[in-house]
C-alpha cells in the first residue's frame, strides 16, 4: 500500500512539474537600479522592459495645479509610510499635466523606494497575476496605466473591474494604481446615457450605473482643466525663461511674444502646459537662430 502511494505521489509531482512549464512566469530586472519599467503579459511568461529614457519633471516646473500636486504628493507620502492610501484617477483635457505629474512624483519618491511600472490596458486584466508578482519585492509600485479609455461597445471594462476587486490586488500592500484617462468615468457615455425621462428603462439605468462603477474603484480622483490665457500666459513665462536661462539668454515677456503663444495655443486647439513648453521651445530655438546669423 506504502509502495502505491509513493507512486502515486511521485506521478503527481511528475504532472505538476508538466504544467508548471504553462503557468506565467515572470521574467523579472533589478529594481535596485530601474525606476521604472513597462509590464508585457503573455499566457506563458510575462517580463519587464526597463524604461531608459523616462520622461520626468521637477514638480515646481508643473505650474497651476498645485491643488492637484498637493493631493498625489500627500497620497503617496502616506502609501511609501506605508499607510492607507487610495488608486487615483487623474481625468481631463490633454496636455494639462497628468502624466507629467505621476513621473515627477516618481522622481521625487524614487530614494525611498517608490517604482513605477507601466501597464497597457489590454494588459490591466492580467494584474492580478502582476500583484501577486510584485508583492514579494521590498518596494512600493505604482501601477501606471496612461490614457486608459472605453468605447461605448467595449465591455473589457468589466474585466478590469473584477480585477481591481480581486483579493490578490485587495490584499496587496506594496501597490498603487495610478491612472489618466481624458474620461471622468472612463467609459463614453452616448447621449442617450444622459437622456432622462419618466419612462427611463430600469435595466437601462442599472446599465448606466454599470459603466460608471469603474471610476469608483479609484478613491482619489483630480480633474485637470484647461488654462485661462493668463494662467497659460504665466506657465509660457516660466518656460520661456528657464530654456533662456539654459542657453545664457536675457528675454522678458514682450507683446509680440504674448501675442504669438496665444495664436499658437488657438491653433492646437488647448491652453496647456504642453502647449506652453512646446511655444517656448520654439520661441527660444528661433531667437538662438537669430544670434547665430
Amino acid at each position: 500500500m506504502d509502495q502505491e502511494l509513493r507512486q502515486l505521489l511521485n506521478k503527481l509531482e511528475s504532472l505538476a512539474d508538466d504544467l508548471r512549464v504553462f503557468l506565467p512566469k515572470i521574467v523579472s530586472i533589478d529594481w535596485e537600479h530601474t525606476l521604472a519599467a513597462k509590464w508585457r503579459y503573455h499566457e506563458t511568461y510575462s517580463t519587464f522592459h526597463p524604461i531608459k529614457n523616462l520622461e520626468t519633471y521637477d514638480l515646481e516646473d508643473l505650474l497651476e495645479i498645485d491643488q492637484h500636486k498637493t493631493a498625489l504628493i500627500n497620497n503617496t507620502e502616506l502609501f511609501c509610510r506605508e499607510l492607507p492610501a487610495n488608486n487615483a484617477l487623474l481625468w481631463g483635457a490633454r496636455g494639462t499635466g497628468k502624466s507629467s505629474l505621476i513621473h515627477a512624483i516618481l522622481q521625487e519618491f524614487g530614494d525611498r523606494g517608490l517604482r513605477l511600472v507601466e501597464v497597457e490596458k489590454n494588459y490591466l486584466t492580467e494584474i492580478g497575476v502582476l500583484a501577486e508578482f510584485l508583492g514579494t519585492l521590498p518596494y512600493k509600485f505604482v501601477i501606471f496605466c496612461d490614457d486608459l479609455s472605453f468605447d461605448a461597445f467595449d465591455f473589457s471594462y468589466k474585466d478590469l473591474k473584477s480585477a481591481l476587486e480581486g483579493s490578490v490586488v485587495t490584499a496587496t500592500t506594496n501597490i498603487l494604481l495610478y491612472v489618466t484617462s481624458n474620461r471622468r468615468h472612463l467609459i463614453t457615455e452616448l447621449q442617450r446615457d444622459n437622456e432622462t425621462s419618466g419612462t427611463e428603462d430600469l435595466h437601462e439605468a442599472e446599465a448606466i450605473e454599470e459603466k460608471i462603477s469603474l471610476s469608483d474603484r479609484f478613491g482619489l480622483w483630480l480633474a485637470f482643466h484647461p488654462f485661462d490665457q493668463e494662467q497659460y500666459l504665466r506657465v509660457v513665462n516660466h518656460w520661456v525663461k528657464k530654456l533662456a536661462n539654459q542657453y545664457q539668454l536675457s528675454l522678458d515677456m514682450t507683446e509680440d511674444m504674448r501675442k504669438q503663444a496665444l495664436q499658437w495655443a488657438l491653433n492646437r486647439g488647448v491652453r496647456s502646459g504642453r502647449t506652453a513648453a512646446h511655444f517656448a521651445q520654439h520661441w527660444i530655438g528661433n531667437k538662438l537662430l537669430e544670434r547665430t546669423e
